[in-house]
């Protein structure tokens, strides 16, 4: 398994504090390469509160359940949830057989909208089904699908995403899709985050059964689970990944945990290095290698280096466009993602401000490069968008496609694959 590994710059100042970007970049590989699927667990977890009956809401939700479920094969697993204030298993965790599957149709047609919200009374339940029978190699995930708010049961989203991370410890992920305009997307987002899974704004009811059924579609075609970036830092190199993937330092060592690859899935990662002072014509190195917890994606360690130099050689040194541009892509979602909180809470010059802030900063080192001055110039037209209240649908739209750019996933939430 190779990996392309390249440096924004390759010169760093002797007199220390310089920063450099590193791209690590990936293909998965195809799910062809492997003799047999690993079964899934999937529970499906529906909100059925009285505001899911509006558009349609409710019936396009049990539409996608169906299509999702037709979409197991008999070693696989699924159950059915939903929830109001009252929670109901509609099929407890069992093997998706043609009988199974016929069963939870029948059951489906039953399911009307009603009543409040206990979202995470409704989500832990799906886990607990999702969590039945599990081995050690199935993949078990809780699909939740909600168009409000959780307002009974647990309601603190620090609880919930708490419980999220507690689960994925125990092998169950969760994935979330929020519909419409009146659900708490950084909830969502955040229990999607801590439990290993994906998030997804459905803007349109009649969206919701692609949507679900595109999520599922991935779980089955997972290539590597637990996959991660290892580096390996010289003395006194701080790095973190400016990607938002999580991460851990240990040591000389810092972790990036990527999670579960599907086929053919394209992965870039840009972590920041932080170097110390050092003798001119000196070099620091540090290394990468990509692991899983299956031994699919294993590849050897790749180094990368660096010459310290004085400040005349340093800023007359190229840079790398490619790296740049993908540096500048994350910072731009950076910035859209503070603009939306500063706009949230009615703070519009700082919202501007913001965007602006970044745009200069991305136009600085643009040079002659076309795309770099568009992302610089996209944030200074945008910036007039949050100097007023946005409204619920705009809000979300800015929200999730800075958090899509900032995981390497397209406009719509999905894993970007090789065309």
């Amino acid at each position: 398994m190779n990996i392309d590994v390249q440096s924004d710059r390759a010169l760093i100042r002797a007199k220390g504090s310089s920063s450099r970007y590193v791209l690590v970049s990936f293909i998965a590989p195809s799910a062809s390469h492997k003799t047999e699927r690993v079964p899934v667990n999937i529970a499906f977890v529906l909100d059925r509160s009285g505001s899911m009956e509006g558009e349609g809401k409710i019936e396009l939700a049990k539409e996608a359940a169906v299509k999702a479920i037709g979409m197991l094969s008999p070693q696989d697993r699924f159950a059915v949830v939903v929830y109001d204030e009252k929670i109901d298993v509609v099929m407890e965790s069992t093997l998706a057989s043609k009988e199974a599957k016929s069963a939870a149709l029948r059951q489906l047609r039953t399911i009307e909208a009603r009543g409040s919200t206990d979202l995470g009374g409704g989500w832990l339940s799906g886990c607990e089904q999702a969590a039945m029978n599990l081995n050690g190699s199935a993949t078990a995930k809780c699909l939740l699908l909600t168009d409000g708010l959780a307002n009974c049961g647990i309601v603190d989203p620090a609880e919930l995403a708490g419980h999220a991370a507690a689960l994925r410890e125990r092998g169950v992920l969760t994935s979330t899709f929020g519909v419409g305009g009146d659900f708490d997307e950084r909830l969502l987002q955040a229990m999607a985050d801590a439990g290993g899974g994906h998030s997804y704004y459905i803007e349109k009811a009649i969206q919701i059964p692609d949507y679900l059924t595109s999520e599922l579609g991935e779980t089955l075609e997972v290539v590597a689970h637990g996959a991660a970036l290892q580096f390996v830092l010289p003395d006194g190199v701080n790095a973190e990944p400016l990607s938002r993937f999580p991460f851990k330092h240990s040591g000389d060592s810092l972790s990036i945990d990527l999670g579960s690859l599907v086929s053919e899935q394209e992965v870039s990662v840009v972590v920041r290095f932080q170097f110390p002072e050092g003798q001119v014509g000196d070099t620091l190195s540090a290394g990468v290698c990509l692991t899983d917890d299956d031994g699919v994606l294993n590849s050897g360690p790749v180094e990368m280096a660096w010459r310290f130099a004085d400040d005349k050689e340093n800023e007359a040194q190229p840079r790398n466009h490619q790296v740049d541009k993908a540096v500048a892509e994350l910072y731009a979602a950076k910035a859209r993602e503070e603009a939306v909180e500063h706009n949230r809470m009615g703070r519009y010059d700082l919202a501007r401000a913001a965007m602006a802030r970044t745009a200069e900063r991305i136009h600085q080192y643009a040079g002659s490069h076309s795309d770099l001055k568009k992302i610089a110039s996209g944030l200074r037209q945008e910036s007039a968008l949050f100097q007023t209240p946005l409204c619920a649908s705009e809000m979300k739209a800015q929200y999730f496609q800075s958090q899509h750019t900032l995981r390497h996933r397209d406009s719509t939430g999905k894993s970007r694959r090789r065309s």
